[in-house]
């Protein structure tokens, strides 16, 4: 059984509302409008950012990052952002002995942000910060890495089927796909999806599945 449970962070610890109303309020466009094309490029297998370039083609989203960063308007976490699962299921774990790490596509501002919400976690780590991202097998050797035990100990869990489900499962790790999030649900009875060790609706079913 798992003895390192690693969460990923957009969708399945954190919800993305914050994130694309912020983006939307940023490019002065209705937040419905970019939530909806959002919605459509995932539904096409593309990447979410593809959602922004819709609206402002040939956009540097780097610079923009930058730009949003010196008006104060930069990325931003909080309490209201984690899934009302989150703090009870990561305490449950780690009072069961289990150690609790948080790994995901995320900025290194994001991990920084992460961190000041003072999570029940041993450890979190941002793909930003590691210079590599999902779906790249060198991830997921970081992660075994962070988790410091052997990849058939480790639980990763996520929504993404192809950037957290079928990777992790191809470097040895154990899975988990949650239902939840536009790829979480769309994705749902995808191939990558059935190469779950589980799927699960919410966090705390990962309690009882890991403490039997």
């Amino acid at each position: 059984m798992a003895e390192a449970v690693v969460f990923d962070v957009g969708e399945t610890l954190v919800s993305d509302d914050r994130y694309w109303h912020d983006w939307a309020d940023w490019l002065d466009v209705p937040r419905h409008t970019l939530s909806a094309l959002v919605g459509a490029v995932v539904a096409q297998g593309r990447d979410n950012a593809d959602a922004v370039r819709l609206l402002r083609p040939g956009i540097d989203i780097a610079a923009e990052y930058r730009a949003r960063e010196a008006t104060g308007q930069g990325e931003y976490l909080d309490e209201t952002d984690l899934y009302p699962d989150v703090r009870p299921s990561l305490t449950a774990l780690r009072e069961a002995g289990v150690r609790v790490l948080i790994a995901g596509n995320q900025t290194a501002r994001a991990g920084e942000l992460l961190r000041g919400l003072n999570l029940p976690a041993d450890a979190i780590a941002t793909s930003g910060e590691w210079g590599v991202a999902k779906p790249r097998p060198e991830f997921f050797e970081k992660v075994i890495d962070l988790a410091g035990i052997a990849p058939e100990r480790i639980l990763y869990v996520g929504d993404h089927p192809a950037n957290d489900i079928a990777p992790a499962h191809a470097a040895g790790l154990l899975t988990a796909h949650v239902r939840r999030g536009p790829y979480g649900f769309l994705w749902a009875a995808s191939p990558a999806a059935e190469l779950a060790d589980w799927r699960v609706n919410g966090l705390d079913e990962l309690v009882r599945i890991v403490t039997g």
